[in-house]
């Protein structure tokens, strides 16, 4: 079976993993501080915070930027559940932003509108999580613009979007949010089989992040509130969670890091060969905005709507019985039966709902060879 993504693990990944559990530290040691500065500083940010999964990232991102009980998040349909989970988490309520179908990310005229009404109504959102779709960067500079205006706080879900840029700036620096998230789950852009990070450029935030990932609890001399201490000496001084990364999985992600630009030569490979031998076929083929670079996470297609009620899903098990495994992403969240619960309606967000009906994720990891993108092509061609 191709899979539709996989990680990239080579030797050098598996001795910097065996180097860790031979060593002293296997959690709560230096690889993680080590792990941490590599990515502040390619990611051109001030502070990154490592935890364990992209999820937790989401959830004390959340709560670092102030979300309480009875306040609004917004968020993209076009996402994981944990994309607005996060509010939930914090007794927040969640809305959705409805997407454009050129980006499959949040629409900005779409946004504007809503937070229009919602001014009236009072219940403008306290944050956004902007979802940056399959590696693709929004709109960042005009949904700052908005953030500015009606006074909410950016959080960037970039999971799909390590090593992406807009406008020059690369994602993760924060220069259009108050933070960025990255996921390192083993289908992502790096592995450290599971694993996440916080970034911000904001020190108050930092702070607040290492403790709420470690149980509220601060070691730091300076933060303490009794001065006269010995080494082994702790405070809580918040409710926290055990969201820490281990140093195995930092050891990876330092090793895996080396790795990104091969990674990203490998995902442009791929996404070049389907753009050119699937253009003449009835699907729409991903736009990449020009004033972006993508790390191309996914690549997602849209069927033609008179095919897709009826072929979408036939493909699908079509592609599976050739040994080739493709993906939907995502199952807009609004539709899931939680949600629905809490009183969700697809008709609120049309372009989500076509685009759910039609999109089929490709097979696109660095793992793909000539042979596997030939026959991947051929098979889609024999089934039109």
């Amino acid at each position: 079976m191709i899979p539709y993504s996989r990680q990239c693990i080579d030797k050098q990944d598996i001795n910097e993993i065996v180097n860790v559990l031979k060593g002293k530290f296997v959690t709560s040691g230096p690889k993680i501080t080590e792990f941490e500065n590599k990515i502040k500083n390619f990611t051109q940010s001030n502070h990154a915070i490592a935890v364990n999964s992209a999820t937790s990232a989401l959830h004390i991102a959340c709560i670092a930027l102030g979300l309480k009980k009875n306040d609004y998040l917004w968020t993209s349909p076009i996402s994981f559940v944990a994309s607005s989970n996060c509010a939930l988490y914090c007794g927040a309520k969640v809305d959705f932003v409805d997407i454009d179908l050129k980006s499959y990310n949040i629409s900005v005229s779409e946004l504007e509108k809503k937070l229009s009404i919602a001014k009236k109504e009072k219940k403008l959102p306290k944050i956004l999580v902007v979802v940056n779709f399959a590696g693709q960067p929004c709109q960042l500079d005009k949904i700052k613009s908005l953030s500015k205006k009606y006074k909410f706080k950016i959080l960037e879900d970039s999971s799909h979007a390590l090593g992406a840029y807009y406008k020059k700036q690369i994602l993760g620096n924060c220069y259009y949010s108050d933070i960025s998230v990255f996921s390192f789950h083993p289908v992502k852009i790096i592995t450290t089989l599971e694993g996440g990070m916080v970034v911000t450029n904001n020190t108050k935030i930092a702070k607040k992040l290492i403790m709420l990932r470690n149980h509220g609890i601060v070691r730091d001399k300076n933060s303490l509130i009794k001065k006269k201490i010995t080494n082994w000496y702790y405070e809580q001084h918040m409710l926290g969670y055990n969201y820490r990364m281990n140093d195995v999985q930092a050891a990876l992600g330092i090793s895996q890091l080396k790795k990104i630009d091969f990674f990203y030569k490998k995902r442009l490979f791929v996404k070049n060969f389907y753009d050119k031998n699937l253009k003449n076929l009835p699907l729409e083929i991903p736009q990449i905005n020009k004033l972006a670079k993508s790390s191309l996470h996914l690549y997602v297609v849209l069927l033609n709507r008179e095919l897709a009620k009826k072929t979408r899903d036939k493909l699908i098990n079509f592609l599976r019985r050739k040994k080739i495994e493709t993906n939907v992403h995502y199952i807009p969240i609004y539709s899931q039966p939680y949600y629905k619960k809490l009183g969700f309606k697809k008709k609120n967000y049309p372009n989500a709902e076509d685009y759910f009906q039609r999109a089929i994720s490709l097979p696109i990891h660095p793992m793909l060879n000539q042979n596997n993108l030939e026959y991947i092509v051929k098979q889609i061609k024999d089934f039109f």
